[in-house]
């Protein structure tokens, strides 16, 4: 056979091939269009492969760059829906066409759960339902919103009001309430979840629920133990809560050579005890300059007070921080916001509304929970190892307060009194690649190993928010008890079980599925039987 024929051989396949996918997407949108009843129709918010618009729609949300690379793999097609029908209309043509289905809302998954899959899947982005409703101490808020888009909405209607959220203005709610909702007011507050009062869902069979008609138990799921498991939610309803006029933020710097050591290991005895108006966040940072290796660690305040009195309460339990009066910034509520998302003074509360982060990364965390402090000689031994792996830096933040009231069995979120701080362990890298990727996960690997002797046990508790995947997965999101137990007990610890016993209720074909997804009862019946 000549090579002429070969190359008409080669056309021709690829030609079927492309006659197939098209096939198939004309398939897909007839059921999609077919189960949708909205106008607009749903297939002005249908984007496949073949659009002009699909990459830029795939990645203005895909806040890893890891996952941007071209062996990542990519949905058939990427449905956002700007009305329940369409939502509906996919999760049945999705049952229909045997697809998974990927749950987007501000793209801030750790590790691209929410937008990669190894089997054929699409992907319900719910960019398009952010409305924010904000009435009389509460506020309706849609998944799709972001956390800037929350508090920005608050600050127009009350400036005595906020609500206990992540720092970060570009994380989605939807994911940020459903796996607990961490922030700087939780001392005083507790978590996002301890604040939701109501939420609208959309089931398996299609049924839009809301608190009352999907009942307590889904209701205690998806308050922390990941929505994307149980349904689509689409909004929640938040209770607002009392904030003062002022505020007082501080942020102060210290290294090695002034004392960090000292200051920190004191941290760790008054961080979850002191005044629960009061937070502290400590960023450790390895610094490696031609003449110096040392440790940088940021300490970083919110105080639901007037600087007098923070400077007070700090003199009389923290002295060693060496906090002044001068070093104080009293701002509103609002405007602490723009403070610790590192925005300079006088920034508008515009940039709130700005939906894409400051600057994106390639990166990887994990996460821990330590319950009893540190000693200085061990503490040292950590700043040596961060310094050796050049790269990894880790963020306490403090425990007690509010967090220690609230039951451990009230929402799915477990790590509440007994804790005396979380450490999220990050590295970030710039170089696209195989080898830079490999070293950077190779180096907070080590350093997450290295913290074995200090941090939670039996289980060694996890964050679910942020995502890690080092610790279990479910093998192609077929969801078997033995597997999920495994990272389960960490997110979850004795929650777990009554996350598989309402999974297994409300959506017993597993469905809604991904790697870590919770796993239904009959493959836990049929695990035990073996």
């Amino acid at each position: 056979m000549g090579f002429q024929s070969l190359v008409i051989i080669f056309l021709l396949c690829i030609s079927m091939a492309n006659s197939d996918h098209l096939n198939q997407n004309k398939t897909i949108l007839q059921c999609l269009t077919h189960h949708s009843i909205a106008s607009p129709s749903i297939s002005s918010v249908t984007f496949f492969p073949t659009d002009p618009s699909f990459t830029s729609t795939l990645q203005s949300y895909i806040r890893n760059l890891r996952f941007t690379s071209t062996t990542t793999p990519k949905p058939l097609f990427i449905v956002v829906p700007s009305h329940v029908s369409h939502i509906q209309a996919s999760i049945i043509c999705c049952k229909t066409h045997g697809l998974e289905m990927r749950i987007r809302s501000g793209g801030h998954d750790y590790d691209g759960l929410s937008y990669v899959s190894k089997a054929p899947f699409m992907i319900i982005d719910l960019f398009n339902l952010r409305s924010v409703i904000v009435d009389k101490g509460t506020a309706w808020v849609e998944s799709g919103a972001t956390l800037g888009e929350l508090f920005y909405a608050i600050s127009q209607k009350s400036k005595t009001h906020g609500f206990p959220a992540g720092v970060c203005p570009t994380v989605g709610v939807g994911g940020h309430f459903s796996g607990g909702g961490y922030g700087n007011m939780m001392r005083k507050f507790g978590l996002s979840v301890d604040n939701v009062i109501d939420a609208k869902l959309v089931d398996v069979n299609g049924n839009v629920l809301d608190r009352e008609s999907m009942g307590e138990d889904l209701f205690w799921a998806i308050k922390g133990g990941g929505g994307a498991s149980f349904g689509i939610i689409i909004s929640w309803k938040i209770k607002l809560v009392s904030v003062p006029e002022i505020v007082t933020v501080f942020k102060i710097e210290k290294t090695l050579e002034q004392g960090v050591t000292d200051i920190v290991h004191k941290w760790q005895y008054i961080a979850d005890k002191i005044d629960p108006n009061l937070f502290i966040r400590v960023v450790l940072l390895p610094v490696n300059k031609k003449h110096l290796q040392s440790i940088k660690a940021k300490f970083i305040g919110l105080f639901l007070g007037n600087g007098q009195e923070l400077s007070s309460l700090m003199n009389e339990a923290f002295p060693e921080l060496g906090l002044s009066f001068d070093q104080c910034i009293e701002i509103s509520w609002i405007e602490s916001i723009l403070f610790w998302s590192n925005y300079p003074k006088g920034t508008s509360l515009d940039v709130l509304l700005d939906r894409q982060p400051q600057q994106e990364k390639y990166l990887k965390k994990k996460s821990d929970y330590v319950q009893e402090p540190i000693s200085k000689e061990n503490l040292e031994g950590i700043w040596n190892k961060m310094i050796e792996l050049k790269r990894p830096a880790l963020t306490l933040n403090p425990y007690g307060g509010k967090m220690s009231e609230i039951s451990e069995f009230e929402t799915p979120f477990p790590h509440r009194a007994g804790n005396i701080y979380k450490i999220q362990y990050s590295v970030t890298w710039k170089d696209d690649g195989v080898e830079a990727t490999g070293r950077s996960l190779d180096q907070i690997r080590k350093l997450y190993d290295y913290m074995t002797p200090y941090v939670s046990k039996s289980p060694r508790s996890s964050y679910l928010n942020y995502r890690d995947v080092d610790i279990g997965i479910n093998e192609n999101g077929n969801a078997s008890y033995s597997e999920g137990v495994i990272w389960g007990r960490k997110y979850f610890k004795g929650n777990f079980e009554r996350l598989v016993q309402v999974k297994s209720k409300v959506d017993p074909g597993n469905f809604f599925r991904y790697e870590q997804s919770i796993p239904c009862l009959g493959s836990w019946k049929s695990t035990t039987a073996e």
